[in-house]
């Protein structure tokens, strides 16, 4: 899924995020390369990574809680 924009997070453990609202997919690469996708997430997740720690939200709110998928490389 080439069009997800990713956006770049302050974060310890997190480079970037991005969200397709259409599929309701979040993609999260973390610092060191690894690179997860959400499924059926919905807006209201997305919109709630703008917290204070990025991490420790998605380690809350999304992670064990949505299917994920790691990616091997992704198409930018």
């Amino acid at each position: 899924m080439p069009g997800i924009r990713m956006i770049p997070v302050i974060s310890s453990n997190v480079l970037t995020i991005g969200y397709d609202a259409g599929t309701q997919t979040l993609r999260v690469e973390f610092k060191g390369g690894r690179i997860y996708e959400y499924s059926e997430v919905p807006l209201e997740k997305w919109e709630g990574l703008n917290a204070t720690s990025v991490g420790s939200y998605l380690h809350r709110e999304i992670m064990g809680k949505y299917a994920s998928v790691k990616l091997d490389k992704v198409e930018k």
